[in-house]
């Protein structure tokens, strides 16, 4: 058996670092993820996908990521029900993070808002292309700030 989500997209607001009572921590944000196709108006629309990041990368999501910041996530999807106060069981369907990616470097990420983004982002080299959770290290990535944006249209994508 198979749970396995890969997402591509944008926070739509900070990270939220919240401790259990046993002191583990978990950070939760949201993904924009644009949908591969236009509506009728030919717009592009997207889905809204509550994330969750656990221990120590639910901690470095929470002290490197910002609203906007394009990033990657690789996790499994978890759904979960509980019973709210008036009684009616509510499920939540979220993805539990095993892997966050930066990927905008720092200059591009200042760009994009002005400059309101200067924590450095800790042993990756400098290079903004964080990569927490597992994987490997950013000093071993060819590709690792390039300085040059990947010129691609979206179409040539294979997701």
């Amino acid at each position: 058996m198979l749970n396995r989500v890969v997402l591509i997209g944008r926070l739509t607001k900070d990270p939220e670092l919240r401790y259990t009572q046993s002191g583990v921590a978990v950070a939760s944000f949201r993904l924009a993820v644009e949908r591969p196709f236009t509506n009728q108006q030919g717009e592009k629309e997207a889905d809204f996908i509550d994330i969750v990041a656990w221990r120590q990368l639910g901690e470095t999501v929470a002290n490197y990521m910002k609203k906007g910041r394009l990033v990657a996530v690789e996790g499994r999807l978890q759904i979960r029900s509980y019973e709210n106060q008036e009684g009616r069981r509510i499920r939540i369907s979220e993805v539990v993070a095993d892997n966050v990616r930066f990927l905008e470097s720092r200059a591009q990420a200042a760009a994009s808002d002005a400059g309101s983004y200067n924590q450095d982002y800790g042993n990756s080299g400098g290079n903004g292309g964080g990569n927490f959770g597992g994987g490997r290290s950013p000093s071993n990535d060819p590709f690792a700030d390039d300085g040059k944006p990947i010129d691609i249209s979206d179409d040539d994508l294979p997701f």
